[in-house]
């Protein structure tokens, strides 16, 4: 997606807040948690992890007050993109004003044109290219960001969950396989994937959506070297993983839409694919993208609002067994 990245930069989606705006979070020696502090502001912050500075972009719901434990919702970008640019792509805020959750954008720390890269464990970069040896590991990142978040905000801790968007959708599902008792649920958008190996301990619900005219994650797979198998194989594999029922249900919930959905998954668990049709690399309902980036990533839809489908998802999966 490094293409893309520079189109929405250009575009005037890239670019990072002013330095005088960020803030720093800190990881707790224990369990400390953040309600009952005092607010604190939506905008830039950043945590060291493992000798790295990372930067985080926390929106803050509108009328919070930091007493009553809320959701939290990682939202990952793409590819080469930045964490503004994946709060613009998504439109999320607006949907964590309406009902109440926190969302927070990270960055990756791989650099690629005018953003970053993920370390999606054992997957080759965009173009082919090997992870830069030194490179820090993002799951260990995004796992110590949901405890620094934790101990600043007012934050359910069996209400965290994690979406992303191509390589953010990656990592993702990435996610569910390693931080099985961090994340209670994921959304992958143009990019699930079930990892092998998948050392989850338990059954992790997954949602997907995915263009079929998606021309930098095909559908069907056989794209670069990070995308072989096609979706419907990547939705398949999840479902057995979660021990579900192995013939799905298919519906059409809105016209040009096709819901393929497992279940009696193990634990309550659920696997939902959302089929667009005729839709590219794109966020299905996100905001309407300039006509330079529409035409690297492919048409956009608005059949289907991934971001109120992916709360109610969430908000239906809150983590159940084991947790930390």
């Amino acid at each position: 997606m490094a293409t893309a990245s520079a189109a929405l930069a250009a575009c005037g989606g890239g670019g990072s807040p002013p330095a005088s705006a960020s803030r720093t979070l800190s990881v707790p020696a224990g369990t400390a948690r953040g309600c009952g502090t005092a607010v604190p502001p939506s905008g830039t912050y950043h945590l060291s992890v493992d000798g790295t500075r990372r930067t985080v972009v926390v929106h803050v719901p509108a009328g919070d007050d930091n007493t009553t434990p809320i959701a939290l919702v990682l939202n990952l970008h793409g590819s080469g993109a930045t964490a503004i640019d994946q709060d613009a792509f998504s439109g999320m805020d607006a949907t964590a004003d309406a009902n109440d959750f926190l969302v927070a954008y990270p960055q990756g720390a791989i650099p690629e044109g005018a953003g970053d890269d993920w370390n999606v464990p054992g997957e080759a970069l965009v173009g082919g290219g090997a992870v830069p040896a030194g490179t820090p590991s993002d799951v260990t990142f995004l796992a110590t960001l949901v405890r620094a978040l934790e101990a600043r905000f007012c934050v359910r801790a069996d209400e965290v969950y994690a979406t992303g968007f191509s390589g953010g959708a990656r990592m993702a599902s990435q996610l569910a396989c390693d931080e099985s008792t961090v994340f209670a649920a994921v959304a992958a958008v143009s990019g699930l994937r079930r990892p092998t190996p998948c050392p989850a301990t338990r059954p992790v619900p997954v949602l997907a959506f995915h263009g079929t005219a998606d021309p930098v994650d095909p559908i069907a797979g056989h794209g670069e070297a990070y995308w072989t198998y096609s979706v419907p194989t990547a939705a398949a594999d999840w479902a057995r993983e979660d021990r579900c029922s192995t013939t799905p249900s298919t519906s059409h919930p809105d016209p040009g839409v096709t819901l393929t959905a497992y279940g009696s998954c193990a634990g309550g668990a659920a696997v939902e694919l959302y089929t667009v049709a005729g839709e590219g690399h794109e966020w299905p309902g996100g905001p309407t993208m300039p006509a330079a980036l529409v035409g690297v990533l492919g048409p956009q839809s608005s059949a289907i609002d991934a971001d109120s489908v992916i709360w109610a998802f969430f908000a239906a999966h809150p983590l159940r067994g084991p947790s930390r």
